[in-house]
């Protein structure tokens, strides 16, 4: 699948919201992935902090992400929310693969960094098969589902993602 032809990657427009919203509120995701109204998704694409991509599979979106500090002075950029339409069929680390390869060819990012709830498991083992690196616990860190939770910070520099790359 990495080099598959059928896949590919865009930035996502305000059209691309209801998308958006209807995948972050797929069952299974909601003690897992953010979800956020039209309004502040609309206001966040608008602004200069968060980019968004949409994954495509045969021209047809498969699922998303959403980056805060893409192309930040900082150099370090973060993911902020990721999620696909279908679990199991190995999309989710396709496009993660395919996020993290644009960041690193497109800007001179140094650092790409997520939070990840701890329980998460199936999400820490994809970040990690990736090359992320588990740095530590922000105890209390996601104000999520009306209560404050534990996030593992993972990270990826851009030298490991070249040497990985090849």
């Amino acid at each position: 699948m990495p080099n598959d032809p059928r896949y590919g990657l865009r930035h996502a427009t305000a059209a691309d919201i209801s998308f958006i919203m209807a995948t972050e509120r797929l069952e299974g995701y909601d003690a897992v992935v953010g979800r956020w109204d039209e309004e502040r998704h609309l206001r966040e694409m608008a602004g200069t902090d968060c980019t968004y991509f949409v994954g495509l599979r045969n021209e047809m979106p498969f699922g998303f992400a959403i980056l805060r500090g893409w192309a930040s002075p900082e150099r370090v950029t973060l993911l902020k929310r990721i999620a696909v339409c279908e679990l199991g069929r190995g999309e989710g680390s396709l496009l993660l693969r395919m996020i993290v390869g644009h960041l690193f060819h497109s800007t001179d990012a140094h650092r790409l960094w997520l939070g990840v709830f701890p329980e998460n498991l199936r999400a820490r083992r994809a970040y990690e098969k990736i090359g992320f690196v588990a740095e530590g616990v922000a105890r209390g860190s996601a104000f999520f589902g009306g209560t404050y939770r534990d996030e593992l910070t993972m990270a990826m520099l851009r030298p490991e993602w070249f040497a990985r790359a090849g």
